[in-house]
């Protein structure tokens, strides 16, 4: 009989936690009305000045170790700007600033070693920069990046394949895209060359880097006027 009041509960509360509304309004475990969403229809992207939303940004990137796995790790603090031109896009501009002690692969030893002058010397080379010198098309709907990066106190020419989304509107009224860009730099260009050989061939810290950006550019809504 025990086992029989016990299954009898088990499938009451089942049933209860099952029903998304209680009285005629959402329980409040349910966590709100999960429609089925609607199918996103982005507008073309308005020409206009935008801020890299860095609450919603990413610039990451992943090395590899021992040659046998990849470690991954991003720049938590940076700002930058986009320069849109709807008519052309060849004529946009991208221009961003990183400090470079805000480096995060997620163990905190290794981060200090990281900022360190056997890597980013982060003491006398604080920012990391990017500054595009002209955009290229590749394909239909992709894009080139081209610019000066300078990292480590040292400039080189780099390209960033990339492609837009949206444009979408935001809860706000703000005019929101995104950017997805990857490429790869030697880090030994930059005067990063710390590591050693293996026994068995290969370097423990890989000299290739892949540099992923997933961006949100958000231009705010105009101020009604009087304000």
């Amino acid at each position: 009989m025990e086992r029989v009041r016990n299954a009898v509960l088990f499938v009451m509360l089942a049933g209860v936690l099952a029903t998304p509304f209680v009285g005629g309004s959402a329980a409040p475990w349910a966590g709100g009305a999960q429609e089925k969403a609607a199918k996103v229809t982005y507008a073309p992207v308005p020409g206009g000045d935008y801020n890299i939303d860095p609450a919603h940004s990413i610039i990451g990137f992943s090395i590899r170790h021992l040659e046998i796995a990849w470690v991954e790790g991003r720049f938590k603090d940076f700002k930058g700007t986009i320069h849109y031109d709807e008519k052309d896009v060849t004529k946009s501009s991208v221009e961003f600033t990183a400090k470079v002690a805000s480096i995060d692969t997620g163990v905190e030893p290794r981060d200090k070693h990281l900022r360190t002058a056997d890597f980013f010397d982060v003491e006398k080379f604080p920012e990391m920069t990017f500054r595009s010198t002209r955009v290229e098309r590749n394909g239909k709907d992709g894009y080139v990046l081209h610019g000066d990066f300078t990292l480590r106190g040292v400039t080189k020419q780099v390209q960033l394949p990339f492609a837009v989304t949206g444009a979408i509107k935001d809860p706000w009224g703000n005019t929101r895209f995104g950017v997805k860009a990857q490429t790869k730099i030697n880090r030994r260009d930059y005067g990063i060359t710390w590591g050693k050989a293996l026994e068995n061939g290969g370097i423990d810290v890989g000299n290739e880097v892949t540099i992923d950006l997933q961006l949100e550019a958000v231009k705010p809504a105009p101020k009604p006027a009087g304000r």
